[in-house]
């Protein structure tokens, strides 16, 4: 992750919100040999302390949990829409295209937890991303065998933050014709273009702070 000034968030609480907002993450580590391996995964935040602590699970005897579990440092990203930016939107036409997207990469140390937290985690995960209290498919409304049987095959973790980067890179950098420009066209695109030009438009006051 490269660093460049006018290429950040307002604020710490910009990049929290984004996180919470893009809660399906990239866990990445390295095995034994330092080999890279990597996997995919939806959690849930805690605070205690004045941490912050990630929760999720991942099924046992896979290549990344074994590396996971002889290797606790790790790298989450967080990722979102993101979208092709052609030069030709610029005021100034000849030069480079770009590409804006918004990333978080927040390092830490993983540790396994036992089954009174795995069925914890299953019940809060279901519970949030549900988002129905009357749901069928909340854990506690489950056959217990069919959880228990499930819950042999998955194992629960926690990650501690120990450091969060990132990168926001929305046309910042841009005059304001050219910046108008461009969220007028990406408005014109797919849906992750689309996206892109709401996070521009809702920026657009940092950007530009004396208008």
């Amino acid at each position: 992750m490269y660093h460049i000034p006018h290429f950040k968030a307002a604020g710490e609480k910009d990049v929290l919100a984004f996180m919470h907002a893009n809660p399906f993450i990239t866990l990445c580590g390295c095995d034994e040999n330092n080999f890279p391996v990597a996997t995919h995964v939806p959690v849930l935040f805690k605070e205690r302390d004045n941490k912050i602590f990630l929760q999720a699970h991942t099924m046992r005897k896979q290549k990344h949990t074994l590396a996971f579990e002889k290797e606790p440092k790790v790298l989450a990203i967080f990722t979102a829409a993101h979208s092709y930016v052609s030069a030709s939107w610029y005021s100034v036409k000849n030069v480079a295209s770009t590409w804006n997207y918004q990333a978080v990469h927040a390092n830490g140390i993983l540790s396994f937890k036992d089954d009174v937290f795995l069925y914890k985690l299953l019940s809060e995960l279901t519970e949030k991303f549900e988002a129905n209290p009357h749901s069928p498919s909340l854990v506690e409304a489950l056959d217990k065998k069919y959880v228990s049987d499930n819950m042999k095959a998955i194992v629960g973790f926690e990650i501690e933050l120990t450091q969060i980067e990132h990168v926001f890179k929305l046309s910042q950098n841009r005059d304001e014709k050219s910046y108008d420009n461009i969220i007028q066209q990406l408005g014109k695109s797919d849906d992750d273009a689309r996206n892109v030009a709401e996070r521009m438009k809702e920026n657009r006051h940092n950007v530009f702070k004396s208008h």
